[in-house]
């Protein structure tokens, strides 16, 4: 770590108004110069383990709920059969850093003992399908969907075109009946099974509404389970095709080691390589003209630095996540919780504490005309909601890009502010 690399940050950073902790960021930098990219290590007073840059973001304040939402986003133990270890992904594992997060992300890791690769699926079908039963409803949270499988042809899911390859998305009815019903493009009826979906799962996912148990306030809740076949000779075979690495993840039970260290024996020598590959194809995505989310792409932009080496650019980023404006990434993902939970049939008085909580928060971050109108928005959003209003889909949805309009003029222009990240994003782009 250079003085010239502190020297821009604080040049980049004072040009725009953004401020900096001096001093954390050059411990910042310090401790990651000296990283080894196979670091991983516990923090012996609070349990929790995970890759030590990740450890450097994560604050232990808000442990206590992210372990008891985890004890409903956690797919179960079965001894000898199903392994498991939960993580914290997402912003929910950079809080020291990142102190608006858009929701609560969880990773869990399942490894699952059989003798074939078929009964490997059937275990699997049947342990989320329990888990989704078991956590379908109870006292501040609901179940919302589950992504199991893909479909097998193009073909229309009521009223909306799904194609081939796509995830299904299931809802509480459809696990229950453990089928998916469509029609092919020829309007012929079809269906996959929650058995078949578990044969080939892709990308598996549970989402809920949960509501804080002091705050009250509402947040989306999701489990990505990354999982694995343990064969009789002890290979692990990831059931999607691709064991993912571990670089993001605040695991939240030491006791969990032995499968962790098990499957990082596994996690392939590139896995650094395909984990930015992935990354910034998504930040050309976020980045691209009509489809930009400045906000999601200053996250991987800051996943990339950190694990590349381009530290400065890094520390500089970080330094933009706490800063007022981005209290607007939490309001539009408290937005759709709070819409997504009056249609759970969460009860009134909570979804009006989170409209209330959204009404608050834009006053504080903004001001102006700009504060102005985000708060006629949100207002209407709440008759629009509670009243069941006819154009409330158009209500919500402008509502969330009023707030994300404000996070993308934040990210962008302060992103660009920076010669080296915007030299960086022009060969991405290029």
């Amino acid at each position: 770590m250079s003085s010239d690399d502190l020297a821009r940050i604080l040049e980049s950073a004072a040009r725009l108004g953004v401020e900096v902790n001096e001093e954390e960021a050059l411990d910042w930098l310090t401790s990651m110069a000296a990283m080894r990219l196979d670091d991983v290590q516990v923090d012996v007073d609070s349990g929790v383990f995970g890759h030590r840059v990740s450890l450097l973001d994560f604050s232990p304040d808000e442990l206590a709920y992210y372990r008891a939402i985890g004890e409903v986003a956690e797919v179960p133990e079965r001894p000898g059969v199903v392994e498991s270890a939960l993580a914290l992904s997402g912003s929910a594992a950079q809080s020291r850093i990142q102190t608006n997060p858009g929701d609560c992300d969880y990773f869990q890791r399942v490894n699952i003992i059989a003798a074939t690769r078929e009964d490997a699926s059937a275990i699997l079908a049947e342990i989320l399908r329990d888990h989704v039963l078991a956590t379908a409803s109870g006292t501040g949270y609901r179940f919302a969907e589950a992504v199991l499988g893909s479909f097998p042809v193009d073909g229309v899911r009521n009223g909306r075109d799904v194609r081939a390859g796509s995830p299904v998305r299931w809802t509480l009815d459809e696990v229950m009946k453990e089928a998916v019903a469509f029609e092919d493009l020829d309007g012929r009826p079809r269906s996959i099974t929650w058995l078949e979906a578990a044969q080939d799962p892709g990308w598996v996912k549970i989402d809920w509404i949960v509501a804080h148990p002091q705050s009250r306030l509402l947040a989306n809740a999701s489990n990505v389970i990354d999982v694995t076949w343990e064969a009789p000779d002890g290979t692990l075979v990831p059931l999607d095709g691709q064991l993912d690495p571990y670089f993001q993840e605040v695991y939240l039970d030491a006791e969990s080691i032995p499968l962790f260290s098990k499957v990082a024996r596994n996690v392939a020598a590139d896995a650094i390589d395909s984990y930015t590959d992935a990354l910034e194809g998504e930040i050309r995505k976020y980045t691209k003209p009509g489809h930009e989310n400045w906000g999601k792409a200053a996250k991987r932009l800051y996943n990339v630095f950190r694990m590349t080496g381009r530290h400065a650019e890094a520390a500089y980023i970080r330094e933009l996540f706490d800063e007022s404006a981005t209290v607007m990434y939490r309001v539009a993902a408290m937005i759709r919780s709070a819409d997504e939970a009056h249609a759970l049939e969460f009860d009134e008085a909570t979804v009006h504490l989170q409209i209330d909580a959204l009404v608050l928060a834009a006053v504080e971050a903004l001001e102006g005309e700009l504060e102005v109108d985000v708060v006629r928005q949100l207002l209407g959003l709440r008759a629009a909601i509670l009243q069941q209003d006819v154009e409330r889909d158009l209500k919500v949805a402008a509502a969330q890009a009023a707030a994300l309009d404000i996070v993308n003029d934040y990210f962008k222009e302060r992103l660009l502010a920076f010669p080296a990240i915007r030299e960086y994003l022009d060969e991405l782009a290029a």
